[in-house]
């Protein structure tokens, strides 16, 4: 039973944020607006970890079963893949350099604010 409330929980916020999705005036993917609300619920404490703590290990342990889908995909447009292998290699670059410099920062702002709440 405990298993099932967790995947309540999970399903109806991807539910609700598919909902929100349709009523913004502005495109936005519901898996973020689903995050969103998970981390809000999360801090006001409606929602405790406990809640979706075993389903969401669950999810992350098997996430690379959901990239399987988007790999074949990619397998069949070879040839165009191969004819825009400059561009794409541009972008997987520029992107990699740019998550890790936004993950040193958020990791050295993150440090500063835990050594400064604990001078206090």
């Amino acid at each position: 039973m405990k298993i099932l409330k967790q995947v309540a929980i999970l399903f109806g916020l991807c539910w609700i944020s598919l909902l929100i999705e349709k009523l913004l005036p502005i495109t936005f993917p519901s898996s973020v607006i689903a995050l969103v609300l998970l981390l809000i619920l999360l801090l006001v404490r409606v929602v405790k970890v406990d809640h979706v703590r075993e389903k969401s290990d669950f999810l992350l342990g098997n996430l690379p079963f959901f990239f399987i889908p988007a790999t074949v995909g990619i397998i069949q447009y070879k040839e165009t893949v191969l004819s825009n292998a400059t561009a794409f290699l541009v972008v997987c670059v520029v992107s990699m350099i740019a998550t890790f410099a936004a993950t040193a920062w958020a990791v050295q702002l993150t440090m500063k604010l835990i050594d400064r709440r604990n001078r206090k």
